[in-house]
């Protein structure tokens, strides 16, 4: 999956993007990590939302808690940037607000507050 190393103050974040849905569940999510760490060693993540399979947007799969509890156990922080207007959800509504307010998972609406928001990120 392509990627592009991007650096803020010093803090260096490789952006995720592509348009096809090319991370399904928490494996190839972690997959995916776990290849930019070995090839970079970054550990911050900006993810176009595009990029996730549409499951994640549904909590009720289980796939956003599963990828969330991989970059968390493998010290991942990761902004996920998109349009979110779309999502009606409660639950989810929920989720993205509650993951703002921690330090390692983030929903931002673009690609520069997704990079702003990593680089804060103690």
């Amino acid at each position: 999956m392509p990627y592009e190393i991007v650096e803020r103050d010093g803090t260096r974040i490789a952006v995720i993007s592509g348009g096809a849905a090319q991370i399904r569940d928490a494996s190839s999510a972690l997959d995916l990590a776990m290849s930019i760490r070995y090839e970079t060693g970054i550990s911050r993540l900006a993810i176009d939302k595009e990029v996730l399979c549409g499951d994640f947007f549904i909590l009720s799969t289980g796939v956003a808690g599963e990828i969330l509890q991989k970059f968390i156990n493998y010290r991942f922080k990761a902004a996920i940037y998109g349009d979110y207007t779309g999502y009606t959800s409660k639950p989810l509504q929920d989720f993205i607000r509650e993951s703002n307010r921690g330090r390692d998972f983030f929903f931002v609406s673009t690609q520069e507050a997704a990079l702003q928001k990593l680089r804060d990120a103690g």
